[in-house]
């Protein structure tokens, strides 16, 4: 197995084994769920109430110019984070590194469904998990020669894999919580 295969497969295995199996299911409405009141969401286009918008269809993500996020920073809710993994995490690098569509925020047609996320989030994580496993050692040793950043391509990949379990695990405790929520159990008094 080539190291590239090995970092796919690294992913690829919590994608077949915890993230994509929590996805099954996914109703708009938990898609949609605000837990806390001020959720940053993906929201029909003229109707956030965020500092900023993002996106060029009909649904727009909630967002806020670097060094403008509210502090605390917002909760985010399950569309945010699918949008966040589909374009921020996968989309631009599947571009820059292997080939893929352009993707940006600003111009990305976010989706109003959980149908519509899921069928986002497989098409870019095939394509990810398809140009990983092509890279050779010499790839995964140098910089990048298109996009921003100027480490060496392994540490990307690492990073992609490490946000995507990191928004993954995010998302489906969003789910449990979600699914536990008329079952709460009263708080218990500390003495």
């Amino acid at each position: 197995m080539t190291r590239g295969e090995r970092l796919a497969e690294q992913l690829d295995w919590y994608w077949r084994q915890n993230l994509r199996p929590r996805l099954d299911g996914l109703t708009d409405e938990e898609y949609f769920w605000e837990p806390v009141r001020g959720c940053w969401s993906i929201r029909p286009r003229g109707t956030s109430a965020a500092p900023m918008t993002e996106g060029s269809g009909a649904w727009t993500m909630d967002s806020a110019s670097p060094g403008t996020v509210p502090e605390p920073a917002p909760v985010t809710t399950i569309a945010w984070r699918l949008a966040h993994i589909i374009v921020s995490c996968l989309g631009y690098r599947v571009g820059w590194y292997f080939g893929g569509q352009d993707v940006d925020s600003e111009t990305f047609a976010y989706a109003g469904t959980a149908d519509e996320a899921l069928r986002q989030l497989d098409e870019m994580y095939g394509s990810w998990n398809a140009g990983v496993r092509e890279l050779s050692d010499a790839d995964l040793d140098n910089p990048p020669t298109v996009g921003p950043e100027r480490f060496p391509l392994e540490n990307r990949v690492l990073h992609v894999n490490r946000e995507l379990i990191h928004h993954g695990a995010e998302i489906s405790l969003l789910r449990d919580l979600y699914r536990w929520q008329d079952e709460a159990v009263p708080r218990r008094t500390l003495r």
